[in-house]
């Protein structure tokens, strides 16, 4: 069973709780956008801002239009509640990750800057984490770390 399977909340409680506990931790300018394809919450900790990315589910799949484990058709209302339910349970796992990130900052297990490193977002306007996965899959296919950049002159 996944995580808030068969949860009630409704999104838009999902991202008015996300949005309190941001301020409740120190965050600041939060911002909150959609599109077809994800929601992404924006907010600043300090001088860093953060990015979250929810992929959202699309209507069409086959998950939503099909019965679990039967060849027949959801009818069109069915399909609705059932790609409602996934987009609550995404925003339900999304509130769940960042109150884990800051309860375990909090605790003294981590720092906020090890927590939220992935969705620091860089000056070109990536995430570090979308930065870094093809970098660590080049290392990873090289077997090695890159080779540093020296700069003009061949000399640190």
């Amino acid at each position: 069973m996944s995580y808030a399977e068969k949860t009630t909340v409704s999104v838009e409680k999902s991202r008015a709780e996300i949005e309190r506990m941001l301020t409740k931790y120190g965050a600041s300018r939060f911002v909150y956008a959609w599109d077809h394809e994800a929601a992404t919450i924006g907010f600043e900790l300090g001088n860093r801002a953060i990015r979250f990315r929810l992929r959202l589910p699309t209507k069409g799949e086959a998950a939503f239009t099909r019965s679990p484990g039967r060849r027949q058709s959801r009818t069109p209302a069915q399909a609705e509640a059932a790609w409602d339910q996934e987009c609550r349970r995404r925003w339900r796992a999304l509130a769940l990750v960042i109150k884990a990130k800051f309860e375990a900052v909090i605790a003294g297990v981590t720092t906020i800057e090890n927590e939220f490193l992935a969705a620091t977002v860089l000056p070109d306007g990536r995430t570090m984490g979308e930065w870094a996965e093809p970098q660590l899959d080049a290392a990873h296919a090289a077997g090695g770390m890159p080779q540093l950049l020296l700069p003009p002159g061949g000399s640190a």
